[in-house]
């Protein structure tokens, strides 16, 4: 079945031409200036990419549509925030939508449990302080490291790792030489190892070097198709 995210993708408002997404920076700024037809351009460009990226983390096309929603206002209500020399819209737009994902899987997965516990009679224990700490930890590295990372190496990697996209497709996307996004992903990942290499050896570390040493595309990047 079809989503109608995916459906939508396509037509702009009024008919006009669909913007790419390396025009889409001068539209979220006329969005965080006040102008709501601006950010309606910008939906049919990016709908379809942030719900695929929520879609290939919940594996649930209700869940997904929800969190693309929620990534599409929360883009429309901090336009402003955007800040253009950190990456891509597209790239801000990817981001979001994973962060708001794996939130949700973290939700579900705690609902669940909460069900089963009460179900079976037993005590609905809450997080601990420790706990909530490794988590809060967890993002706040995974993000610090990207922020680290020079735009263009950021903007690779988050198309490559939230977006799914192959490099052939990143270079499509942002217009550049198959050779040097290949480039830009390698020294991205070997500069993200060793921001988690130089951290502690907190749980939440331990998780972000094992997730960068499974990630597949740490194991293609010499691949001839990408």
């Amino acid at each position: 079945m079809t989503s109608p995210w995916q459906g939508r993708v396509g037509s702009a408002p009024g008919g006009s031409r669909v913007p790419k997404a390396s025009d889409l920076r001068p539209l979220v700024e006329r969005s965080a200036r006040g102008d709501e037809r601006a950010f309606e351009r910008v939906y049919p460009t990016v709908a379809a990419p942030v719900y695929g990226v929520a879609l290939r983390t919940l594996r649930s096309p209700a869940h997904a549509e929800e969190v693309a929603q929620e990534v599409l206002l929360e883009m429309r209500r901090t336009a402003a925030v955007y800040r253009p020399e950190r990456g891509s819209v597209m790239t801000w737009a990817l981001t979001i939508a994973h962060h708001r994902a794996v939130d949700r899987v973290r939700c579900v997965r705690a609902a669940a449990e909460r069900d089963h516990r009460v179900a079976a009679r037993g005590p609905v224990p809450s997080d601990t302080p420790e706990e909530q700490v490794v988590r809060s930890l967890d993002r706040l590295r995974v993000r610090s490291a990207l922020a680290e990372l020079s735009s263009a190496q950021r903007e690779a990697v988050v198309l490559a790792y939230y977006g799914g996209y192959s490099h052939r497709e990143i270079a499509q996307r942002t217009r550049v030489p198959l050779g040097p996004v290949k480039t830009r992903i390698r020294d991205a990942l070997i500069r993200l190892r060793a921001a988690f290499d130089v951290g502690s050896d907190l749980p939440c570390t331990r998780q972000a070097r094992a997730g960068l040493r499974a990630w597949p595309g740490s194991n293609r990047l010499t691949g001839a198709g990408r």
